[in-house]
């Protein structure tokens, strides 16, 4: 199989679709690490689109809609290329995990990567030189994954410049009733390495916990194809809804309101209520029922994501809050 650094546009032929396994790195037992990549190339010129799942290894929303899409193109019908990868985290996925078994390492974090680094800096190298650089959209297919709880959304680069506009352009035509806009991008994820190269992007979050929600695979899978309209790979006017929360805040979830305590977690609030600084959020119980902490809102903000595991150790996130669109 060939190597991904091997990888170039044009080397697909046009008015084809093609599956190809790329390798990235050698496994202790001799074996390749290899990306399976989707290609779909137009009988005409035009954008290149990238979308990408699977950059943690526990959600599985993006790892399906990306060959129901790619089962969907005709590129005779297509202008420019389309590019997606379902599992872009191998070993995790391997391990149904948030991050890679092997190294630890969280690969939304690791952007632009190192081709001399780990195992996960690798992958992110290669996904950034390889494919990520090829594109005019970027599309990142995530959700909570098997320990938090976030309602279906999209997420933009909301910023005064062309990249900006496009961004917002693709998100409102995505068709999510909840649209999240962010003027600034934590450093590693794929979405600031596309923001570095000037490029416009949108990402996704949903329920998670570990399945697929037929009305989630549904909203991303035309969500996408959406997206192609509205870059002009296909013909066609976008499938929208009306937008029911349009969001504004960082968007880095790293920095959610944290347990102080370990224990059983309940919460007071629901996902996308409106509370108050000062208002109960929820408590940390030990086995026999006793309140070990009280979690209150530092700030005013509606709760965009929430722990869905119970089971949680000092220092898991439990809570994020966001604002409003003016």
């Amino acid at each position: 199989m060939p190597h991904i650094r091997d990888f170039t546009l044009d080397s697909l032929p046009t008015a084809t679709k093609t599956v190809l396994d790329l390798d990235v790195a050698t496994m202790p037992d001799g074996q390749p690490l290899r990306l399976t990549l989707l290609a779909a190339r137009g009988r005409e010129a035009g954008p290149t689109v990238v979308v990408l799942a699977g950059v943690h290894g526990d959600e599985y929303e993006g790892m399906l809609v990306i060959p129901e899409v790619f089962a969907r193109l005709d590129p005779a019908q297509m202008r420019g290329t389309v590019l997606m990868v379902p599992i872009c985290n191998v070993p995790a996925y391997q391990g149904a995990l948030r991050s890679s078994p092997i190294d630890g390492l969280n690969m939304a974090r690791v952007f632009p990567g190192d081709p001399n680094g780990t195992i996960t800096q690798r992958i992110a190298y290669w996904l950034g030189e390889r494919v990520i650089r090829h594109a005019h959209l970027l599309i990142d297919l995530h959700s909570a994954g098997l320990a938090y709880h976030i309602p279906p959304l999209v997420g933009y680069y909301h910023h005064d410049s062309a990249a900006g506009r496009r961004s917002q352009e693709v998100a409102l035509a995505f068709g999510a009733e909840v649209v999240w806009a962010h003027p600034d991008v934590a450093a590693g994820r794929t979405v600031s390495l596309a923001t570095d190269l000037g490029t416009p992007w949108i990402y996704t979050e949903a329920p998670g916990a570990g399945r697929v929600r037929p009305e989630d695979f549904a909203l991303f899978t035309q969500g996408v194809l959406n997206s192609l309209k509205v870059m002009g790979v296909l013909d066609g006017a976008p499938e929208t809804r009306p937008v029911r929360h349009y969001l504004l805040g960082a968007g880095d979830l790293d920095k959610s309101i944290a347990a102080n305590a370990g224990g059983l977690f309940v919460s007071q609030v629901g996902l996308l209520d409106e509370v108050k600084a000062g208002d109960v959020l929820g408590e940390v119980r030990d086995p026999a029922g006793r309140v070990l902490e009280t979690v209150y809102a530092p700030s005013p903000g509606v709760v965009i994501s929430m722990r869905g595991l119970v089971r949680v150790f000092p220092g898991d996130g439990l809570f994020a809050l966001t604002g409003r669109m003016e």
